[in-house]
């Protein structure tokens, strides 16, 4: 499809997909790398702040649950970490493309797929610092009043902090989709 056809098309699609079509690539894939580890961060932000104050005040209660119940604020700060390897994965597929193939299809389609994937890790993740965190919320409570009960807790824990590596998994999977036309 050639420049004059394309933006013909631009012109008489609705302002959506003129916008769509109109950003350049490159900005969807910033943002998208922007999402993924912003969100991500918010996420594990969250999930801390939810663990850590029934933490502290269940710590009064039994002091003892402290040093252990600190691998649910370890969990969450996981959460964190993933996105920042997800956007640095979605940083090295970034290529530099002549002026001329910008908004060729492939490079709107490497664009989408990078933003896609980023929003993809990074509401993940968000999703992932809340559930780690009001299940690190009840294992500190539960742990103060029944310490049988911190094990079994834990393990729910970790099932929860497994959706924050599915969606990485989904946006690793997602960001192969984005290649870049050659320069030539």
């Amino acid at each position: 499809m050639s420049a004059a056809s394309t933006m013909a098309v631009i012109g008489a699609s609705s302002s959506w997909s003129r916008a769509m079509l109109q950003i350049s690539p490159y900005t969807f894939a910033a943002l998208g790398i922007a999402i993924a580890i912003g969100v991500s961060v918010l996420g594990a932000a969250w999930g801390i702040y939810i663990t850590g104050s029934s933490l502290i005040g269940a710590a009064i209660k039994a002091p003892r649950i402290t040093s252990k119940n600190l691998i649910s604020v370890i969990f969450c700060e996981a959460v964190a970490i993933y996105g920042v390897i997800v956007a640095i994965i979605l940083q090295t597929k970034l290529e530099s493309v002549p002026a001329s193939k910008i908004y060729a299809p492939e490079s709107l389609r490497a664009g989408y797929a990078i933003f896609a994937s980023g929003i993809i890790v990074g509401f993940a993740n968000l999703v992932c610092g809340l559930c780690v965190g009001i299940i690190g919320s009840s294992c500190a409570l539960s742990d103060a009043q029944n310490s049988n009960l911190f094990v079994k807790i834990l393990v729910i824990e970790i099932f929860g902090s497994a959706l924050g590596l599915f969606g990485v998994i989904v946006g690793i999977i997602m960001s192969a989709q984005a290649t870049w036309p050659s320069k030539a």
